[in-house]
């Protein structure tokens, strides 16, 4: 891998990572439009840890808060009611399904599943799903017919609003179906972003909680993905020195990602993300069906594993 391709691979990740449009399509995509080698799973896995420090210290407050008051609830039994150490506690159980799944399906997710048929096939399922839980959520925001209280001043039918669930409203069972949100973005195209808010759109929460908690879940699967994965690093044509400078890249610019992203969703809708990843989920499908891309363009893995 040329320090170029290290770049421009560090920047996809960290513009990618937490839209709801998937870093790892991404990163395969960019490689096998440009004639690349594909990168791999190790060193997406692996640069993703950058992203993952721009979340830490982005969210820094909050998990500190989390930490302290989880710690604490260890010896404390009345801190066990706190808000802080239920979540320290979710995310733990939230991130069962994906570590479980991940090493189950490890061969998988470095070679089969990096087909782009099948990541474009996801780039348009999961956004079709993303598309029907963001109408939902802005349906439940909405005022009714009658105005802010849902009324009816001609005596017709009238909807009535329906309140969305906040973070602090967060359940173990909830905990645990977004993790299982989570464990889908194994696949490539997927986004673990795009899964986890949808799962949290459909259990009823507003898009702010979602993506909070998505954020937050998704830091010890990430963390332990790459550093589980380093060993593979400086096999076949990944190095390390441009591993390392895509992971700094990754991060400054993730870093200006998550500001814009948490603004945006407390205004906006998640409407232009799942345009943009059913035009380009398509778009691949003719590429792939023209025969100008093949379906393992590129592919080879790390360490000389067959990308399927």
């Amino acid at each position: 891998m040329s320090w170029f391709e290290a770049f421009v691979l560090g920047l996809v990740q960290g513009l990618t990572e937490f839209l709801p449009i998937s870093s790892s399509a991404h990163l395969r995509l960019t490689a096998a439009v440009a004639g690349w080698q594909d990168p791999g799973a190790a060193f997406t896995a692996v640069i993703q840890i950058g992203t993952e420090v721009a979340v830490i210290i982005y969210f820094r407050k909050d998990i500190a808060r989390i930490i302290s008051a989880w710690f604490r609830s260890l010896s404390d039994r009345g801190m066990r009611r706190d808000h802080n150490a239920q979540l320290g506690w979710l995310v733990i159980v939230g991130s069962i399904p994906i570590g479980v799944l991940g090493l189950a399906f490890k061969d998988q997710i470095e070679g089969p599943f990096r087909d782009l048929r099948l990541i474009a096939t996801t780039l348009i399922v999961l956004g079709v799903i993303l598309g029907v839980a963001d109408r939902l959520a802005a349906r439940d925001a909405a005022p009714g017919p009658g105005g802010p209280g849902g009324g009816s001043s001609g005596g017709g039918r009238h909807r009535v609003r329906r309140e969305r669930k906040t973070i602090e409203e967060l359940t173990v069972k909830d905990g645990l179906l977004y993790g299982c949100a989570q464990a889908l973005a194994l696949v490539p195209g997927v986004s673990r972003s795009g899964a986890t808010i949808s799962g949290g759109l459909f259990m009823g929460y507003t898009r702010e909680a979602a993506a909070r908690y998505s954020f937050l879940l998704a830091i010890p699967a990430v963390l332990a993905s790459g550093l589980f994965e380093l060993k593979d690093i400086g096999e076949g044509h990944v190095s390390w020195g441009p591993t390392i400078f895509a992971t700094v890249l990754s991060f400054v610019v993730a870093y200006a990602v998550i500001a814009w992203f948490m603004r945006f969703i407390s205004t906006r809708s998640f409407m232009p993300f799942v345009i943009y990843r059913v035009l380009l989920g398509t778009a691949l499908l003719v590429l792939v069906a023209t025969g100008v891309l093949s379906p393992n363009e590129g592919a080879s893995g790390v360490g000389g594993k067959s990308g399927g």
